[in-house]
């Protein structure tokens, strides 16, 4: 049986993950740890700088640069970001879908008629605003060709209510736009040819391949 270590989608991952730790002449952790810790401790790291920075961004703003859509956006850009999927354009435009129809499927159901966490039941309204946001996002990407996982969360966000105030939506796209612009820093310090906008053509299982 071969080692799991060695699995296409992983090594990938590993290659981007050496050339970041040589290039910060870290690259004797590599040879003293299993491949597997250093890159879940790059993960790591990486999460919690980007999403830190973010959230004390938040605290200070006191706007909401931080939701919960953004966690796996960022393991997309760090643990496969050559991935289609974790483009800058997929990523942009995938929560600005999931936004944009968020709004109009809140709106349009009447969903906002009730503060979110305050109706006892099922209400209704609700619960076409969540199924026709996640539809219409889910269709629009392929449509697009923008696909991006996490912005099915994006969209039911909005569209519970759980935030829906304009103002608040314009937020949320600029931390994405933010969230983007730190895996871009990284991931060439990294050594990776990571776009500015457009990935190639290429598999998921070779997005982590450097």
């Amino acid at each position: 049986m071969p080692d799991r270590d060695s699995f296409p989608q992983e090594s990938g991952s590993a290659d981007h993950i050496s050339s970041f730790f040589r290039n910060l002449r870290l690259d004797w952790l590599l040879l003293h740890f299993p491949p597997r810790l250093v890159r879940s401790v790059y993960v790591f790291v990486n999460g919690f700088i980007t999403i830190g920075l973010l959230a004390l961004l938040a605290l200070v703003s006191r706007n909401p640069f931080v939701f919960p859509s953004l966690g796996p956006t960022a393991y997309l850009l760090f643990f496969t970001p050559l991935g289609r999927t974790s483009s800058p354009r997929n990523t942009v435009l995938g929560h600005a879908i999931g936004l944009i129809c968020g709004y109009v499927a809140f709106v349009a159901a009447g969903a906002g008629a009730i503060p979110f966490g305050e109706h006892p039941g099922i209400f209704w309204p609700r619960v076409l605003a969540a199924a026709l946001s996640l539809s219409v996002t889910g269709a629009l990407m392929v449509l697009l060709d923008a696909s991006h996982p996490p912005a099915g969360a994006t969209t039911l966000i909005v569209s519970l209510g759980i935030i829906s105030r304009s103002r608040e939506l314009v937020v949320i796209e600029v931390a994405v736009f933010l969230l983007v612009a730190q895996a871009f820093m990284i991931n060439r310090l990294a050594g990776l040819p990571y776009p500015l906008w457009y990935a190639a053509a290429r598999t998921e299982s070779e997005g982590g391949a450097g």
